[in-house]
């Protein structure tokens, strides 16, 4: 009953492909005129047959969730499977780099003349965020015409799309710095070709203005775990007052989402896996334990993956670049003779191919009680279980443990990974798809914006009770006001949300980021420069914009 019920409940609301191809290409479809038959084919999707009511709203919410999804996926929906939408916000930072670089990855390691207003992935980023924000606005713009819904319904439907094309701005910002600021729907009557560039301030304006309507009109908890929260714009404006320097509004709303019992921490072991072997911290991270119907009160945004099941399957490839390429790895037997005893396994977190791995130092931050840093938080060992590839002197079962002491290298499978991702479909193990379901944001970080505010307001011991809070429930020793520093506050970050945060908005937003990936990167640091902390504004959109001159970012 129970997996009849979450399938249901995954047809009616979560992210239907079909709703994607609306949300994601409305624009086109609104600028469509009627003919003089009045023509309204009931079996075609377009704008005028979509939001005539709450439902049809609905759907069109489901493929702006839809796209959010993608954010874990390929940045094309042609090859879903590489190039990750989402790895440059973690890669050529202080913690992560490109182990096996892909395109992507070889630009975020090696930076310099990779780093150019041609490179692909830039224009394609661009695409999906614009796309994602004028779906967005095509929802936003149509709900006061609506005269079926509700004032309530009106509110829910506005609140979800305005904090995701705020969430989206917040990407293009932290990426291009000043980028065009559009509040409304694009349509074939008022497209444009004279966009300009909106101040980093005016953009944030319009994300504040987003965030906080959301705020007012989101429920603290939704039954629906895909659905944003309350406590999901809270957490987006403590960040956004961090990034402006406002200390005092940031922590007002750390301190909204970290005192609100609903969000408590995971302090406890919970979920199907709490008699076995394992850490709260790390429960939360197990498929079936991360929705807030699962027991996790810790989560703020869950996307929601599903095997199998119409509109389920996002494509998400979080396993597929963070689980390291064990299976390559070959050892050394006694006779000197090198065996691969390593096959793709469900135990070691499905097959993955490596894409980002941790730096030396990342791994290299944990006190030795810290649940973090644990074996269930970190693939520090293998189990042989390959009868073929038993190297001379090895038993199979035998557990030989990875490398965890040399610098990083590229093309290693002897490198520890995060098990955050680890995830198997129980059809086929070498699957490329992640289908479960994924914490996006949660409470825990709340509490380093708590501190980071608190830092800035010069209450140390505030900061120092809020990191606190988090290394209680790690095992962590706990910390003084006097060990509070900024860099201490990152590498706390980097300790709790290894994977998680988008690293480098952290590190931009602090200021930090060139000095911190120097010291501890060793692939791209001595590669990076000032320039690199905004990325170039696509040629491509440069070009397309023909009746007004687009500024390139400085060094480019």
């Amino acid at each position: 009953m129970l997996v009849y019920k979450r399938k249901l409940n995954l047809i009616k609301m979560k992210f239907f492909n079909k709703i994607l191809v609306c949300a994601g290409l409305i624009a086109c479809v609104t600028s469509c005129k009627k003919n003089a038959l009045d023509e309204n084919p009931p079996a075609i999707l377009t704008a005028d047959n979509l939001f005539v009511d709450y439902n049809g709203f609905q759907n069109a919410i489901n493929g702006l969730y839809y796209q959010v999804r993608r954010y874990r996926a390929g940045i094309t929906t042609a090859d879903p499977s590489n190039d990750m939408t989402s790895e440059v916000t973690v890669e050529g930072v202080d913690n992560s780099y490109s182990n096996y670089p892909g395109s992507p990855g070889t630009v975020y390691n090696n930076w310099g003349a990779a780093n150019n207003a041609a490179f692909i992935q830039y224009s394609q980023l661009w695409a999906y965020f614009y796309q994602t924000i004028n779906a967005a606005n095509t929802i936003i713009g149509r709900v006061p015409l609506n005269t079926t819904m509700t004032g309530d319904q009106k509110n829910q439907t506005l609140a979800e799309a305005r904090l995701i094309r705020a969430w989206c701005y917040r990407h293009l910002t932290f990426l291009f710095g000043d980028v065009p600021l559009t509040l409304t729907e694009t349509t074939g009557a008022n497209f444009k070709t004279d966009f300009s560039r909106a101040k980093v301030a005016d953009v944030q304006a319009a994300m504040e203005a987003d965030w906080l309507f959301a705020e007012a009109n989101l429920p603290v908890t939704n039954t629906n775990d895909g659905k944003v929260i309350k406590g999901t714009a809270q957490h987006y404006l403590a960040e956004l007052y961090l990034t402006q320097g406002n200390f005092t509004k940031a922590k007002d709303y750390a301190t909204r989402v970290t005192t609100n019992t609903a969000y408590a921490l995971i302090n406890n072991r919970y979920g199907a896996n709490a008699k076995n072997p394992g850490t709260a911290f790390t429960d939360m991270f197990l498929d079936g334990n991360s929705d807030r119907s699962q027991g996790n009160t810790e989560a703020l945004w869950v996307l929601q993956n599903e095997l199998n099941v119409t509109g389920g399957e996002g494509n998400n490839i979080m396993r597929r670049y963070w689980v390291n390429r064990y299976y390559s790895l070959t050892v050394k037997g006694t006779d000197g003779k090198s065996a691969s005893p390593f096959l793709p396994s469900a135990d070691f977190g499905g097959r993955g191919i490596g894409r980002i791995g941790p730096t030396k130092w990342a791994l290299s931050i944990y006190d030795p009680t810290d649940d973090r840093g644990s074996d269930y938080a970190w693939r520090f060992s293998y189990t042989i279980n390959n009868p073929a590839g038993i190297p001379k002197g090895y038993t199979l079962g035998q557990v030989v443990p990875v490398d965890r002491t040399s610098n990083e290298k590229l093309s290693n499978p002897n490198w520890p990974s995060t098990r955050k991702w680890d995830y198997t479909s129980p059809l086929d193990v070498n699957n490329s798809s992640s289908y479960n379901d994924q914490i996006l944001i949660r409470a825990g970080e709340d509490y380093l914006f708590l501190a980071e505010a608190d830092l800035g307001l010069g209450d140390l011991a505030g900061a120092a009770t809020a990191i606190n809070a988090l290394r209680t429930r790690a095992h962590a020793p706990l910390i003084t006001a006097s060990q509070i520093t900024l860099d201490f506050i990152l590498d706390e970050r980097s300790r709790e949300l290894f994977s998680e945060e988008d690293r480098r908005y952290t590190l931009l937003r602090t200021k930090t980021w060139l000095t911190r990936t120097k010291l501890h990167n060793v692939i791209s640091g001595n590669l990076i420069q000032p320039r690199d902390q905004l990325l170039p504004i696509p040629q491509s959109v440069i070009d397309a914009n023909i009746s007004a001159v687009l500024p390139q970012n400085p060094g480019y």
